[in-house]
């Protein structure tokens, strides 16, 4: 495993880690046991009431210079040339191109999986679950996607929770 497939790991681990532990704390429900899996499959797997259910994990970066800070490497030119256009709105507007871009983008895969759920991790440190919440009437979930349910974890310690943005 290269350095950089070994972070990914570590960052779809623990944004899969807190979300879990939100999203019991929100519902009451219990959900354990995490794993990861090979492409194909969504990123992590988990049971939700003693059945399976898989996660694909995506993370909500704000700017190129965030992006690069917060994992440490370079960027690919696809995500550096789609992190510099979202620099040239406004905070609220980057906020909602990037969700509306990572949507976009994950409504389009497919997975070997009975059950998905997309969980989005907030990178940004000015975007919490009030503003994620107050954009929340333009996010664009596309009419066609795999995913059961599309939640965000607000921020990267989720010290201000979990947004269920669909259903």
């Amino acid at each position: 495993m290269t350095p950089g497939e070994s972070e990914k790991l570590i960052l779809e681990h623990d944004a899969a880690r807190l979300f879990m532990r939100h999203y019991e704390r929100l519902t009451g429900t219990p959900i354990r046991h995490i794993w990861h899996n090979q492409p194909i499959k969504p990123d992590v797997s988990c049971f939700l009431e003693g059945e399976r259910l898989d996660l694909e994990i995506a993370h909500l970066y704000g700017s190129e210079k965030e992006a690069m800070q917060l994992l440490g490497r370079d960027l690919d030119s696809h995500t550096l040339h789609e992190l510099q256009a979202l620099e040239a709105s406004g905070a609220d507007g980057r906020l909602l191109r990037a969700l509306n871009r990572i949507l976009a983008n994950k409504a389009l895969k497919t997975y070997k999986s009975e059950r998905v759920w997309l969980v989005i991790r907030n990178a940004h440190p000015a975007w919490r679950a009030d503003e994620i919440r107050g954009l929340q009437h333009c996010i664009q979930v596309p009419d066609s996607h795999p995913f059961e349910q599309i939640w965000m974890v607000a921020d990267m310690k989720a010290e201000s929770g979990i947004v269920q943005l669909f259903p």
